[in-house]
C-alpha cells in the first residue's frame, strides 16, 4: 500500500497492517462500527481493555483470540521490548465480554512482525512474514495442546536399522524442536542416508507431534523424484503399511498443493512461482540453479508476495535438501516467507550455511567419518598428463583446418591466414583436438588393467568397470562417447551418453547404468553431478575442471557409495570382492585446480545471456534485465540465418525475433506507460483514483506479462545453444603425446598411511585378540589356528576398521609396490596374509594359499627323500584334499573328514584305510608345516 500524503508515522504502520490484515482475511473494523457477522475473522481497532486500548483486538467466530500491538516502522528494532505491554493487553479484559487469556500475540510496524503464541511450553516470539488467517486460529485453538508442546511429546527414537549417524542426526533435532529452535543443520556425508534419515523424522513428526503439513524442498527435478522414491519405498518399524500408506505424499508438478497432502516435495523455484502467483515451465527445474546462478542480481531480486492460497502457515516443517544451495538470493525469500521450523540437509556447507541456520549444526558426520564407519568408500587418484591438456598447442597459418558448427555439428574445409595459438582453457569449447581426447581415452584404457588388476575374466579378457566421464559441453561429450566407442572397440550401448537433453530417456539410460551390464561407460555435464545414486560406479574420469569446492565434492559423492557384492557381480561379474574403494582419474588437474566456495558471488557487470534468460524464466521483469536481454537479442539478431530466425519465431508463440525484442523494449518505455495511462484513465472516467491507479498497474503488469511469457525452457535453450554455434576449429594438425599415467603422490602417501595403520591396529590388539596372540607369541600353536578364530578377527576388524578392509588393505601394498599379486579371492585368506607379513612370519606379501602349497611340496620332498615313494598315489590324493582344505580353513580335525569333499571318499573311515594308525599323527603334522 502506497502511504497517503501527510500521514505520520503511526498512521503509516496502521495503514500497512490493515492492508496486511485483509489479505490474511481478516475483516477490519473501528471500535464503533463492530460487527462480528461480517466474517470468520474480525480485527477491531482500539478496543478497550482494562489496560488501556488495545490496537488490535482479534476475533474468530465471535469470539476474542488475540491482539495486535502497533509501532511505528522505527521502532522495529524494540519490537521485543514492547512484549510486556501486548501481553498485558492480552491478559486484561476486554469491555463487556468475559473470556480468559487471549493466547496469540502479535507486536507489528507493518513492516517487521513478531508473534507469540502463550500456549507453548516457554512462549518465546518469532518473526513472521504476516499474521495468520483466522481459520488457523480456530485450528489450533481447537487443539489440546499447540505444534511446540507436541513435539515435547515425541518418544524415544527406536534405533532398529538405523546408523549411528543417523540416530544422532535425529535424536539431536528432536532435541533442538523440544528448544523450540527455529533452524537446524545436519551435515551428513553423501551417501550416508540423509533423505532416509528425513523420512524417518518427517514419519515421526507426522505420527507422534500431529505435524499438519511437511514440505520437503529440493533444488532440481531430479532429486524431487528421488526424495519421492524414498517415501514410497520407506516403511517404518512399528509400522507393518508403507509411509505412502499411512500419510498423503504430493510432488508439486503444478500451482496446485493439494489440501489433504501431508508431505509436499517441491523445487524451491516451482515454490517461488507459486508464491507470486505464477506458473512454472518444467525446464526451470532440471538445472541446479545455484550452479546455473539463474538469479538476476543488478537490482533486488523480485519479492516475494502474500498469497492467500499458500498462507504463511501452510507448513509446519520445511526439509531444505542440499540446503548449501537453497539459501542465497531470491530463493532465501521462500525459506522466509512460511512461519515453520527449518531444517537444512547438506554433505558440504560452507560457512554462510552455517550462518543461516543460527549455528545450529545438530548432526556433523564427514565424508572421512563416514569413510571410517564403512558407510561409504575411499578413493584413490590416478593422473593422466598430455602434452596439450598442459600447454595447448600451435596451428600454422596456410594449414588446412576442418571448422565445425557447434548446433549442426556441420563441418567445412578453410585455409588458416595466421598462426592460431590455443591455450588448455579453449579446449573443447573454440578448439576441438580429436588427438588429445583420443590420447586420454587411450591412455585411461591402458591403465585399467593396472588400476583394477583382478577383473579379467576366465578368457583373459579385461571387463571394463562402471565409469563415469565428466565432461565440458554436450559437444565434448559427443566428441568423447565416439572415442570411447572406437579405442575400446565397443558398439553404441557401450558408452552412452546421460545428460537432461538427450534423445533417448535419460532416466532408462540412468537405470540401466545402475543396473545393467551396458552401459560400461557414461559421459554426463549436468545431470548426474548430485544426488544421484549409481552404487556400481568405481571410477571418476575428469575431463571437465570445477571451480567450487561444494560442487567437485557432489561429483566425487557419485562413487563413494558402498554396495553388496552380490549386487555388484549382477552387473560387473569378474569382481572379486566387494567394493573397496572407487578411482578418479583426474585427466585434467581437477584435483589439484584452485577452488572456491560454490555460493554465487555479486555479478561481473556482464551478465551471462543463459543467465538473463533464465531469469525471465524464473518471472524476474525489472527494467535492467528487459534492456539488457533486449540488447542480446538485437546482437544475436544479426548473427542469425534465416531458419534460424523462422525456429525462434516457431518457439517464441508465431511471434518474430524483432517483435520480441520491440516487447522488452516497450515494457519499460516511457511513451508506452504513458498511452496506457491515458487510455485507462479515459476508459474509467470518475471512477475512484485508488481503481484507476490499481488498474493501471494491471495494465502494465500485463504487457511485462505477455513478454516474458514467451520464454519458455524451449526457447531459451534454443537461444543459448545458437548463441554458442559459433565454428570450433578442429585440430587435426597437432598429435598429443603422453607425459604421465600413474597414481597420484596423494594415493602413494594414503597407501602408505593405510599400511602403517593396518600394522599399528595389528599390534594393538595383540593381547586380546586370540588368532593374534598365536601369530605374535605363540607360533608353535599356530597349527591350532582354526576359521573361527580368523573369522572373529575380520570381523573384529570390520567393526573396529572398515576402511582396512583385508582387499583394500591388499592393494594398498600393490600400489607400493610390495606384492605383485592380486588379493586373494577370499578376504579371510587374505587377512591371514597380511598378518603373516606384519608379524614378521613371512618376509614379502604372499598369498596365504600359496605359502602352504609351498609348504606341502617342500613336506612331500621331504618325505619321499627319507623313504623312497614314501606315499601312494591314492594317498597323495588325500593328502592334497587335506592340503586345500588347510589353505582355505587355516586348521583341519579329524572331525572335518566327515564333510565335503572328503566324505565322497569314505570320510573318516576313507582315510584310515589308507593311513591306519598313522592317521592322527599326518594330521597333526600337516597343520603344523604346512603354517609354518
Amino acid at each position: 500500500m502506497t502511504p497517503q500524503p501527510n500521514q505520520n508515522p503511526e498512521q503509516i504502520a496502521r495503514d500497512l497492517i490493515d492492508d496486511q490484515l485483509a489479505q490474511a482475511g481478516w475483516v477490519v473494523q473501528s471500535k464503533n462500527e463492530v460487527n462480528l457477522a461480517a466474517g470468520r475473522g474480525i480485527a477491531v481497532r482500539e478496543y478497550q481493555t482494562s489496560s488501556g486500548p488495545a490496537d488490535y483486538v482479534l476475533f474468530v467466530d465471535r469470539k476474542p483470540l488475540g491482539i495486535i500491538e502497533a509501532k511505528r516502522e522505527e521502532e522495529g528494532e524494540r519490537l521485543t521490548t514492547v512484549e510486556d505491554q501486548s501481553f498485558e493487553y492480552a491478559t486484561s479484559k476486554l469491555k463487556y465480554l468475559n473470556h480468559g487469556d487471549l493466547p496469540f500475540v502479535y507486536e507489528s510496524t507493518g513492516a517487521l512482525t513478531r508473534f507469540t503464541d502463550y500456549r507453548d511450553p516457554k512462549p518465546r516470539s518469532r518473526p513472521v512474514f504476516t499474521f495468520h488467517r483466522p481459520e488457523t486460529f480456530s485450528e489450533w485453538q481447537g487443539q489440546s495442546k499447540p505444534l511446540r508442546a507436541r513435539v515435547q511429546d515425541i518418544p524415544h527414537l527406536d534405533e532398529d536399522g538405523l546408523r549411528p549417524a543417523q540416530i544422532r542426526a535425529i535424536r539431536n533435532l528432536e532435541h533442538s524442536f523440544k528448544e523450540n529452535r527455529p533452524k537446524a543443520l545436519i551435515q551428513m556425508a553423501t551417501g550416508a542416508g540423509k533423505t532416509f534419515t528425513a523420512c524417518t523424522f518427517i514419519y515421526r513428526l507426522l505420527k507422534f507431534a500431529k505435524a499438519k503439513r511437511v514440505l520437503f524442498l529440493v533444488d532440481t527435478k531430479n532429486l524431487g523424484e528421488q526424495a519421492e522414491q524414498e517415501f514410497l519405498k520407506f516403511q517404518p518399524t512399528d509400522d507393518n503399511r508403507k509411509f505412502t500408506e499411512l500419510y498423503n505424499v504430493q510432488r508439486l508438478s503444478s500451482a496446485y498443493i493439494a489440501s489433504d497432502a501431508q508431505v509436499c516435495i517441491s523445487t524451491i523455484q516451482r515454490l517461488y512461482s507459486i508464491l507470486q502467483g505464477k506458473e512454472l515451465d518444467e525446464s526451470a527445474e532440471e538445472e541446479n540453479p545455484n550452479e546455473s546462478a539463474w538469479t538476476w542480481q543488478k537490482k533486488e531480486p523480485l519479492p516475494v508476495a502474500y498469497n492467500p492460497k499458500n498462507p504463511i502457515e501452510q507448513f509446519d516443517f520445511i526439509i531444505v535438501d542440499e540446503c548449501h544451495r537453497s539459501i542465497y538470493n531470491l530463493w532465501k525469500q521462500v525459506l522466509d516467507y512460511y512461519d515453520a521450523f527449518l531444517v537444512g540437509l547438506t554433505a558440504t556447507p560452507d560457512k554462510r550455511t552455517f550462518g543461516f541456520f543460527n549455528q545450529n549444526v545438530v548432526s556433523e558426520y564427514t565424508y572421512e567419518e563416514s569413510v571410517l564407519d564403512g558407510v561409504n568408500v575411499p578413493y584413490d587418484v590416478f593422473t593422466i598428463e598430455t602434452e596439450i591438456t598442459k600447454a595447448g598447442s600451435i596451428i600454422k597459418a596456410k594449414e588446412f583446418v576442418d571448422k565445425r558448427e557447434k548446433l549442426t555439428r556441420r563441418k567445412r574445409w578453410e585455409q588458416l591466414e595466421e598462426d592460431l595459438e590455443y591455450k588448455p582453457s579453449q579446449l573443447d569449447k573454440d578448439i576441438v583436438n580429436p588427438n588429445q581426447i583420443r590420447t586420454v581415452i587411450r591412455a585411461f584404457k591402458e591403465a585399467l588393467p593396472t588400476i583394477f588388476p583382478d577383473r579379467f575374466d576366465e578368457k583373459g579378457e579385461f571387463e571394463v568397470p562402471k565409469t563415469l566421464i565428466f565432461a565440458k559441453t554436450d559437444s565434448h561429450a559427443d566428441d568423447i562417447i565416439q572415442i570411447v566407442r572406437e579405442e575400446f572397440n565397443e558398439g553404441n550401448d557401450f558408452c552412452k551418453k546421460v545428460t537432461y537433453k538427450i534423445e533417448e530417456d535419460p532416466k532408462s539410460v540412468l537405470n540401466r547404468f545402475r543396473n545393467s551390464w551396458a552401459p560400461r561407460i557414461a559421459v554426463t555435464v549436468d545431470m548426474i553431478a548430485t544426488g544421484t545414486d549409481v552404487k556400481p560406479l568405481e571410477v571418476l574420469l575428469f575431463m571437465r575442471d570445477v571451480k567450487s569446492i561444494n560442487y567437485f565434492e557432489q561429483m566425487k559423492g557419485r562413487g563413494t557409495r558402498t554396495i553388496k557384492f552380490d549386487d555388484l557381480q549382477k552387473v560387473t561379474r569378474t569382481a572379486k570382492h566387494t567394493k573397496t574403494h572407487f578411482v578418479i582419474v583426474d585427466a585434467i588437474g581437477a584435483i589439484k585446480s584452485k577452488k572456491t566456495d560454490s555460493r554465487p558471488l555479486e555479478r561481473k557487470p556482464s551478465v551471462p545471456l543463459k543467465d538473463l534468460l533464465g531469469a525471465v524464466k524464473m518471472g524476474a521483469q525489472d527494467e535492467d534485465l528487459f534492456l539488457s536481454l533486449a540488447n542480446r537479442l538485437l546482437r544475436l539478431e544479426k548473427e542469425l540465418t534465416e531458419p534460424e530466425k523462422e525456429k525462434f519465431s516457431e518457439l517464441a508463440q508465431g511471434k518474430s525475433l524483432q517483435t520480441v525484442i520491440k516487447g522488452l523494449l516497450n515494457a519499460y518505455n516511457p511513451d508506452v506507460i504513458e498511452s496506457i495511462e491515458a487510455k485507462v484513465a479515459q476508459d474509467l472516467v470518475g471512477q475512484a483514483p485508488d481503481q484507476i491507479s490499481k488498474t493501471i498497474a494491471q495494465e502494465v503488469e500485463g504487457l511485462r506479462n505477455s513478454v516474458a511469457q514467451v520464454f519458455t525452457g524451449e526457447l531459451t535453450e534454443y537461444v543459448e545453444k545458437v548463441r554458442k554455434a559459433h565454428d570450433q576449429v578442429i585440430d587435426h594438425v597437432n598429435t598429443d603425446l603422453l607425459l604421465k599415467a600413474e597414481w597420484d603422490t596423494f594415493t602413494q602417501d594414503k597407501a602408505q598411511q593405510v599400511v602403517q595403520e593396518f600394522a599399528e591396529y595389528i599390534e594393538t590388539h595383540k593381547d586380546e585378540i586370540t588368532a593374534l596372540s598365536i601369530f605374535y607369541d605363540q607360533p608353535y600353536r599356530r597349527r591350532e589356528l582354526t576359521l573361527k578364530m580368523i573369522k572373529d578377527l575380520l570381523d573384529q576388524l570390520k567393526l573396529d576398521r572398515p576402511l582396512l578392509a583385508p582387499t583394500y588393505v591388499w592393494e594398498a601394498y600393490q600400489q607400493l609396490d610390495q606384492v605383485k599379486e592380486n588379493s586373494p579371492k577370499s578376504e579371510l585368506i587374505a587377512l591371514v596374509s597380511l598378518v603373516r607379513k606384519v608379524t614378521g612370519i613371512d618376509t614379502q606379501l604372499t598369498p596365504y594359499d600359496r605359502t602352504v602349497n609351498q609348504n606341502f611340496q617342500k613336506w612331500i620332498f621331504q618325505q619321499n627323500a627319507g623313504q623312497h615313494n614314501r606315499f601312494t598315489e591314492e594317498q597323495v590324493d588325500w593328502l592334497r584334499m587335506i592340503k586345500d582344505h588347510i589353505s582355505s580353513s587355516f586348521h583341519i580335525d579329524v572331525e572335518d573328514l566327515d564333510y565335503t569333499p572328503f566324505d565322497k571318499f569314505g570320510g573318516r573311515g576313507g582315510m584310515w584305510n589308507l593311513f591306519g594308525t598313522e592317521m592322527v599323527s599326518i594330521i597333526e603334522e600337516l597343520n603344523k608345516e604346512l603354517s609354518a
